[in-house]
């Protein structure tokens, strides 16, 4: 994605930012009725709200045992919960039920540089499933941009929210 976006912006010369890819998530109302939403905007009001459920990814990942260590900790950090270690030969398969925001990011990036390349990651949608989730609003001079806003479990908000304000401190100029 790098490599196309830094192309666009040298051939083209076109300004882009880039967003994160988001996950459709399930939205049941106070009123009973379920919504499907794809992005920040389409969420309902909060007072409206009775639970948000996320979709959950079985992930299994096979790799050498020496990285099993880092590849635990690095599923466990993403929220994952462990569902299985079993080894086969000369390796190891780690399989976890992990939220698929959590997947799409940047996990597999993460599963191959902890594990120099050796690792192979491998995942599909299990489930849906209730979570504290809300929506993170971003607001430019005190207006809400839509392209920025994220859903985000409600632990990891305030984190999230700070490291893109820093971000967008260094980008945007003052005036």
């Amino acid at each position: 994605m790098e490599i196309v976006q830094e192309r666009l912006e040298r051939e083209y010369k076109l300004d882009l930012i880039s967003t994160a890819p988001t996950v459709i998530y399930q939205v049941e109302t106070k009123g009973g009725e379920t919504i499907e939403v794809d992005c920040p905007s389409k969420l309902p009001d909060k007072s409206k709200i009775a639970t948000i459920s996320e979709p959950i990814a079985s992930v299994n990942i096979l790799t050498p045992p020496d990285y099993v260590g880092a590849l635990i900790t690095l599923c466990i950090a993403r929220r994952g919960i462990q569902q299985s270690l079993s080894y086969a030969g000369k390796q190891a398969n780690l399989h976890f039920h992990i939220p698929m925001n959590e997947v799409i990011l940047d996990f597999f990036d993460r599963v191959k540089s902890l594990s120099r390349g050796f690792a192979s990651l491998d995942y599909h949608l299990l489930r849906y499933e209730p979570s504290p989730l809300v929506k993170l609003d971003v607001m430019i001079n005190g207006d809400p941009v839509d392209a920025l806003a994220l859903i985000v479990h409600q632990d990891a908000a305030y984190r999230l929210g700070r490291s893109l304000a820093q971000k967008l401190k260094e980008i945007i100029p003052k005036q």
